[in-house]
Parts: structure tokens; C-alpha cells; sequence
């Protein structure tokens, strides 16, 4: 209950403090390489070339989805993967110190990550919706959304200073996350996706060289259906938490 609230009053302070003349930083936090970038890349990319400063980072590798190659031998292969596509989309890139399929949802995963936010000073972070097939990405919200309070918290980290910046935390929408994801905020991409589909197809899996998924298909697909929805050409979108979700207005439009 303290976490909610706390992370509460975190973002309600974000959405009344007026408008800030500093550069956006998103920071985007994927449990594996290649979620942050298929789910929101397009995002990014545009985010960059609007002057913010992008950066992803990958808590694992997913270095154990290649049933050809051994796990050491596709992290390499990943993290390369990684480096070209984090380029083409404009967002520099850091590689968490976690294996595929063991992200700890414990006490040093959050440090660790609440030490990258103090490092980056996000103003914006996306990561994986909370409930998932996979228990990476459960792993990775759970763990984000504490790092983002223990970022703000003084005590915490020693003496490396705190970062109160985040002004909201979104949750990116991806296939294997979907039960009890609801669209909620919308980000027009049109034009993008071109340069996107480039950036991801640095990845093996993406080509369809290692998984029988569509991913390029399915993705291009949906940034045109959440479009359509927002009344836009493309468009990516993103939940946030449901205590999040609130309009104050003066009186009605």
C-alpha cells in the first residue's frame, strides 16, 4: 500500500507541475533484448529526432531463444543486434547484468535499476504491462515500478543524488503481455514506421530467422489499428496504472 501511494504522489505531482523548458529522456526498460524496441520503438525513434535523449536499456539478453546456438553464443550475437538497432532508432543502449529466464524480482534488481534511473534522470520510463506469459516482463514492471520510488527516496544508494524527474511511467503493449492491457494513452508515429521496421530487423528473430512469430507483421498492423483509433495514420499505445488514470479540469470541454 505505501508503494502505491508513494508512486501515487510521484505521478500526481508530475501531472500539475507545469511544463518543463529541459530536453525529455525517455528511458525504456525491456526484459529482453528486442521488447523495448519492437513495442515502442517506433516511439523512440521519434522522440529522438524531436531533441529528446532516448536510452534503452535490456535487463537480459534473451539469450536463450535460439535453439540453435547455445546461450553464449546467441548473447553475442544479441547484444550486437542490440547496438545496431538502439543506433538506427537514435537511443544509446545499456545491458542489465541478468540471464534470460532468471530476472530476480528481488531487492538487488530494483537498486540496480533505481541506480540506472538516478544515472539517466529520466523524465518519462516505459517498460512491460504488469501481467504476462512470460515472467520476464512480469519481473521487469514489478521491478521498474519500485526502482522509479527508490530513485526519489534520499537514504537510498548512498550519496549518489536523487532523481524526482519521472513525470510518468507507461506501459508498453506487447503480444505476450495482454491480460488486463487497455490502451490508454496514444502517441501519433506516422511516418516512422519505416525507419522502425529497419531498426528492429537488426534482429534475427525479427526476420523470422529463429521464431515462426510475425512479429514485423503483427506490429505494423497494430500501430495501424491504434491509429485508426486515434484517429491517426499510426500510432503506438500505452497503459499506465488505473489510480493514474484521471482528467482534471476546470470546467466541462
Amino acid at each position: 500500500m505505501f508503494r502505491r501511494f508513494a508512486v501515487l504522489s510521484i505521478l500526481l505531482v508530475a501531472m500539475t507541475a507545469p511544463a518543463q523548458e529541459k530536453p525529455r529522456t525517455l528511458l525504456a526498460v525491456g526484459a529482453h533484448a528486442g521488447d523495448m524496441e519492437l513495442t515502442c520503438g517506433a516511439l523512440l525513434a521519434k522522440e529522438h529526432q524531436d531533441g529528446a535523449r532516448v536510452v534503452i536499456l535490456h535487463l537480459t539478453l534473451g539469450e536463450r531463444g535460439n535453439p540453435k546456438l547455445a546461450p553464449q553464443a546467441y548473447a553475442e550475437q544479441k547484444r550486437r543486434e542490440a547496438t545496431e538497432a538502439a543506433a538506427a532508432l537514435g537511443a544509446e543502449v545499456l545491458f542489465g547484468p541478468y540471464r534470460d529466464g532468471e530476472l530476480p524480482d528481488n531487492d538487488e534488481a530494483r537498486l540496480y535499476v533505481a541506480r540506472v534511473i538516478r544515472d539517466v534522470k529520466p523524465t518519462t520510463v516505459i517498460t512491460h504491462w504488469r501481467n504476462s506469459m512470460h515472467k520476464d516482463h512480469e519481473a521487469a514492471n514489478a521491478i521498474v515500478r519500485d526502482a522509479v520510488l527508490l530513485a526519489s527516496l534520499q537514504g537510498v544508494l548512498g550519496d549518489v543524488p536523487v532523481w524526482r524527474g519521472v513525470r510518468s511511467v507507461w506501459y508498453a503493449e506487447n503480444w505476450e503481455d495482454p491480460e488486463g492491457f487497455s490502451p490508454y494513452v496514444y502517441v501519433d508515429v506516422t511516418g516512422g514506421i519505416a525507419q522502425w521496421r529497419e531498426a528492429v530487423s537488426k534482429y534475427e528473430f525479427v526476420r523470422g530467422g529463429i521464431s515462426s512469430f510475425a512479429y514485423l507483421d503483427y506490429y505494423t498492423a497494430l500501430a495501424t489499428v491504434r491509429g485508426a483509433e486515434a484517429h491517426r495514420k499510426e500510432a503506438v499505445a500505452f497503459d499506465v496504472e488505473s489510480y493514474g488514470k484521471r482528467r482534471v479540469l476546470d470546467r466541462v470541454p
